[in-house]
């Protein structure tokens, strides 16, 4: 048998992975076929929303409750379908859609990356790029982008899933396989990277709110889980980059391109060159340009108040703004200098044909943040995570890496922003934990894993329909349960390896990060 690199097994090996792969396959398949049973995205997202009104008002005639452990406050479900559940259901619909954060972030994007696209400047870059470098490092170096692409915050589900499929396409891979890696590295790997960033920042707020709860003289700082993260990018790139050759390429098989979709090399021309030297000199310049402005204590964008660039700073909230100047600009360059693009009109169209491919999402969108607000105003998520933390009450050790770990993947399922989640298990999670004696950033850590591992698989994830729409455009009759079926792998595979990875390093008691121990130190 003939590996992806031209390397061969022996016939006991082979039989070995065949048999492996068979029921691996068998298992992946069901999840397929079941998921490909359900309707359309749309369809779904809209049922999920009836359900869930009729969920809130069962709940609520039922008396649904819980305490809230931080705040002492009962949490009651709500009945969304009474008169004041229906004032919110119906009069909060247009200001839901409107605020659902990841829409305008991900439309600014798309405003660049169209042109970036349709100048030719993508095309002629990844070619160029396809020929020069080596093909073993395609996939780590994805799968490397992708861990290291949430220290831009919700950037790299958006970018890199479009750019993996049209660089494994131009490989002759399956580009919903590049899509599935570029997807599963940058949302399954989200706790994971070299530097701190503005995930860091975000957790540690609600981690220490909960921790004072307990010790009120207690101080928890942003980079108490560098280590441990920084760590987590080398265990987790081999998981990710066995995966894709040994499971995910594999199974999807050869690809037939259809006539728009053409993987067939294309010769590059010199002028085609000398535009694309131009575009990325653009580029530099704008990069140079961002970091330069970053510098100032006072700069534009910093926190006004805090000087910080990840924390509340226009840096991070207009991150989607400066991705899409980073493909226009290049793009733009690009297509002057290679007459693709002739006039003002061009660069016009090009910006609204990308639009015009993010209708569907656009749809989806709609009713997915309905559903999100639903779950949220009737509080029956809130709910479902307190109770759920009640069951690793009593239990010490591995154990409640474990349970906190089960328990944060599973809430994961059904509410897709980390930091509600935090939100709501931080207050229940740290002071448990500090009360059995582990330190807040041994438990946020814990937190931070179990959240992240099932992010691939959840349609709650904001991105998961836009990426879905990324992989329908290579197979319009591909189906949810489908898309999700390439993705399991990769949660299950980046989930024992990470869990196996912290049941480890608690045992040998090395610390977080700085000022992160495992275990609060003794009175």
């Amino acid at each position: 048998m003939t590996s992806l690199n031209g390397g061969s097994t022996t016939a006991d090996a082979s039989d070995r992975n065949a048999a492996s792969r068979g029921l691996l396959n068998r298992f992946l398949n069901v999840i397929e076929w079941s998921g490909n049973k359900l309707p359309d995205p749309i369809i779904i997202f809209a049922g999920l929303c009836a359900l869930t009104l009729a969920a809130s008002a069962v709940a609520g005639l039922a008396g649904w409750s819980a305490v809230h452990p931080g705040t002492g406050e009962t949490l009651e479900a709500t009945n969304l379908l009474s008169t004041e559940g229906m004032r919110i259901v119906i009069g909060d619909a247009a200001a839901t859609f409107g605020a659902f954060a990841p829409l305008g972030q991900v439309l600014i994007i798309m405003l660049g990356i169209g042109v970036a696209e349709r100048s030719g400047w993508f095309e002629t870059g990844l070619t160029q790029a396809m020929t020069t470098a080596p093909k073993i490092l395609i996939i780590p170096a994805i799968a490397v982008i992708g861990l290291l692409g949430n220290i831009a915050g919700d950037a790299a589900p958006i970018v890199l899933p479009p750019l993996a499929a049209l660089i494994f396409l131009k490989l002759g891979w399956h580009p919903i396989a590049g899509i599935a890696l570029a997807y599963a590295a940058a949302t399954g790997g989200f706790a994971a990277n070299l530097m701190i960033g503005m995930s860091d920042a975000l957790v540690q707020g609600f981690t220490q709110e909960a921790a004072v709860l307990i010790d009120p003289d207690i101080t928890t700082t942003v980079p108490m889980n560098w280590w441990f993260i920084a760590v987590s990018v080398g265990v987790l790139l081999p998981v990710l980059w066995i995966v894709t050759t040994k499971v995910t390429i594999p199974r999807l098989g050869a690809y037939q391109a259809a006539e728009d979709l053409d993987a067939e090399d294309v010769e590059i021309d010199d002028v085609q060159r000398r535009a694309n030297r131009w575009a990325l000199v653009a580029l530099a310049l704008f990069a140079a340009l961002v970091v330069a402005a970053c510098i100032p204590q006072g700069s534009f964008l910093r926190n006004a108040e805090t000087g910080s660039l990840t924390t509340d700073a226009p840096l991070m909230n207009g991150i989607g703004l400066i991705l899409a100047l980073a493909f226009f600009i290049p793009g733009l360059v690009y297509g002057i200098r290679a007459k693709t693009i002739t006039g003002s009109s061009d660069v016009a169209r090009m910006m609204v044909e990308s639009m015009a491919t993010m209708a569907s999402f656009v749809v989806v969108v709609f009713f997915a943040s309905q559903l999100l607000s639903y779950v949220s105003a009737s509080n029956m998520g809130a709910i479902l995570a307190i109770r759920g933390a009640e069951l690793l009450e009593g239990q010490d050790g591995v154990v409640l890496i474990i349970g906190i770990l089960a328990i944060s993947a599973f809430v994961n399922l059904f509410v897709g922003s980390a930091s509600a989640k935090w939100a709501i298990l931080a207050p229940i999670f740290v002071p448990m934990m500090m009360l059995l004696g582990y330190h807040p950033a041994f438990t946020q850590m814990v937190y931070r894993i179990g959240d992240a591992i099932t992010n691939p698989i959840t349609p709650m994830f904001p991105y998961f329909a836009l990426v879905l729409t990324y992989a329908q455009r290579y197979d319009k009759k591909l189906g949810i349960g489908t898309f999700i079926s390439t993705l399991v792998p990769y949660s299950l595979a980046m989930g024992l390896a990470w869990a196996a990875m912290m049941i480890v390093w608690f045992l040998l008691g090395w610390p977080m990060g700085p000022d992160g121990p495992i275990r609060l130190p003794a009175e």
